[in-house]
């Protein structure tokens, strides 16, 4: 009985070692956990991180990556900036004036390689041009992009930083108080454009800053600096399979305007509608360049602004973005 007992033991103590080496085993080979938070609600332009994720993608990669909604970019910025999010998506000029904020951020993935603000008002208010918009009222929270950018705009636009009174208006209260007159013009990004175009009809005034003349990088995935130099692996990763979503997406929308539908509880006519804005938005007009990547004379220019902007404490440009986690064969086709 000695033995039996001593023999059950040993077997006991064995199929623990086995248990236990499993363990670890599995514990170094679980995937990278990503909290990945967007700069808004989902919508056709995150199609992509969320086809990717519904095709194990990230899964793939040796990633776990769950998308948070965010509640703009100024939140967004926050929230990398810390740590509490190690990769984000950030509108690009309010990025730069975060960091000098001192916020930890490093630009990793350009998407909209041009800009995204808008302006826009009712054409039966005598608005005819950007010129016109001297000594009207714009709406727009006092976090909004182009509100928060109005100095640089100003200049491009040849008005004064004064020449308009700035109202507060709530994001989702913009096109309300433009059908009423409580303002004369408010501020959107062009991936929206389709809404104005339902409700405004001909009676629609805009203006794209990008034609303009203020043409700034827009919306890109941020890193946090410390994550970003104690996990260059998993950001590379998690770079590649989204440059690889968004590349796929833009030849073959159809599967990944769907699924954003389903996702974000929308129409599929919202959402395509909105891809095919943004579809404009990521055009680089190279097809040399690899999806995503930075050009150093535009984000030289770009910081420019923003130092003229704001009050910031100046820092190197270069130090704000990389393109060494980009897959330079991984190019939109034109």
């Amino acid at each position: 009985m000695k033995s039996g007992i001593g023999l059950v033991s040993k077997l006991s103590a064995s199929a623990l070692a086995l248990a236990m080496v499993g363990a670890v085993s599995t514990a170094g080979n679980a995937a990278e956990k990503i909290d990945f938070v967007l700069n808004w609600k989902p919508g056709g332009d995150h199609s992509p991180y969320y086809w990717a994720l519904k095709q194990g993608w990230y899964k793939d990669a040796g990633l776990e990556v769950r998308i948070i909604e965010g509640s703009g970019s100024g939140a967004a910025a926050k929230k990398v900036g810390v740590g509490a999010n190690p990769l984000g998506i950030i509108d690009l000029p309010t990025a730069l004036q975060f960091k000098g904020k001192g916020a930890d951020l490093v630009g990793v993935m350009n998407v909209y390689a041009n800009s995204a603000y808008g302006l826009y008002w009712k054409k039966s208010s005598g608005i005819a041009t950007v010129k016109d918009l001297k000594g009207k009222k714009i709406g727009a929270p006092a976090f909004d992009a182009t509100r928060q950018m109005w100095p640089a705009v100003a200049k491009r636009l040849g008005l004064e930083v004064d020449d308009v009174k700035w109202v507060n208006v709530k994001p989702t209260g913009k096109i309300a108080a433009l059908k009423s007159g409580a303002i004369d013009a408010t501020t959107h990004f062009y991936n929206v454009h389709y809404i104005y175009q339902r409700i405004f009809g001909d009676d629609m005034g805009y203006a794209g800053l990008r034609d303009e003349g203020f043409n700034t990088y827009s919306l890109s995935v941020f890193a946090n600096g410390k994550y970003l130099k104690e996990n260059p692996d998993t950001v590379k990763a998690f770079v590649k399979v989204s440059q690889r979503a968004f590349v796929e997406c833009a030849a073959n929308p159809t599967p990944c305007i769907e699924n954003l539908a389903k996702v974000g509880s929308q129409k599929v006519a919202d959402v395509t509608a909105n891809w095919n804005l943004v579809k404009e938005l990521i055009d680089n007009k190279d097809p040399n360049l690899a999806f995503g990547s930075f050009k150093k004379e535009r984000m030289e220019h770009d910081y420019k602004a923003v130092e003229g902007s704001f009050d910031i404490t100046p820092y190197d440009i270069h130090a704000a973005y990389t393109n060494e986690f980009l897959d330079p064969s991984l190019k939109l086709k034109q």
